[in-house]
């Protein structure tokens, strides 16, 4: 995060941005910085797990899944999938998806984005816990 505020105070210097800007610029930073934030509780499965997809051309997908449905689910699945030989042939990028980012903080009981990232296309991809 030093790295993002020593350009945008840079910034400043240079006359690109005013005082007021720049400002808010560190405060979404050091907010973006602050989270996923850890919440303890009996009730963090409770949570929903939300996946949001949005497309350049306009498409949106909106998942949201209860966090003990997602925690069985994807050990189950993950289980199975790895006991069949060919499971790859079945189910795209099997091989080079990345569930344990999910499961663990799901283990850590985090709340807030876990995932979140924008192709070359424009295509967006969000995952949060709420």
């Amino acid at each position: 995060m030093k790295n993002e505020i020593t350009r945008v105070l840079t910034m400043v210097q240079e006359g690109k941005l005013d005082s007021e800007e720049a400002g808010e610029l560190i405060q979404a930073l050091k907010e973006k910085d602050s989270t996923p934030a850890t919440i303890k509780g009996s009730n963090y499965l409770d949570k929903m797990l939300k996946i949001r997809v949005a497309s350049e051309e306009g498409d949106k997908v909106s998942v949201n899944l209860p966090l003990r449905l997602i925690k069985v689910a994807l050990k189950t699945g993950l289980s199975i999938a790895s006991a069949i030989p060919e499971s790859a042939k079945y189910v795209k990028d099997i091989d080079v998806l990345d569930v344990d980012l999910i499961l663990e903080a799901i283990e850590n009981e985090l709340s807030g984005q876990i995932v979140d990232v924008e192709s070359s296309k424009g295509e967006k991809v969000s995952v949060v816990i709420e």
